[in-house]
């Protein structure tokens, strides 16, 4: 949005970019035109009645002159294929102070279980 605000000199002048500023959602406010009399503010709902009353009580005389939304420029991307991503497997460690199960395999349907200690010292 832009407004145009009676300004006298460069105090006037940084007093209204901070009340500008100050306002909640405003990212951006520079000067504008060729008296720097006009005020550029970009930023998300931002109410424009609200800062134009703050900058009436703060500097002086303000006008809104416009309110427009901000165009976003769309770039058009090639459309490549799309690579699968990439998968790292972790490694397998043990931790030292635990015990793990080892099982064999026998033939004839009787899986045997040996448990070994973790710690071989103590």
């Amino acid at each position: 949005m832009v407004v145009k605000v009676s300004m006298n000199g460069d105090k006037c002048r940084s007093k209204a970019l901070k009340i500008a500023v100050s306002l909640v959602g405003v990212e951006s406010a520079s000067l504008k035109g060729d008296d720097k009399c006009q005020i550029e503010i970009v930023g998300v709902d931002v109410d424009p009645v609200k800062l134009t009353s703050r900058l009436r009580k703060g500097v002086g005389h303000t006008e809104l002159l416009s309110v427009a939304e901000k165009k976003e420029e769309k770039k058009e991307e090639k459309k490549e294929d799309p690579k699968p991503p990439v998968v790292v497997a972790a490694p397998s460690v043990w931790p030292y102070n635990q015990s793990y199960v080892v099982y064999e395999h026998d033939p004839y349907g009787y899986d045997q279980c040996h448990q070994q200690p973790g710690c071989s010292i103590m």
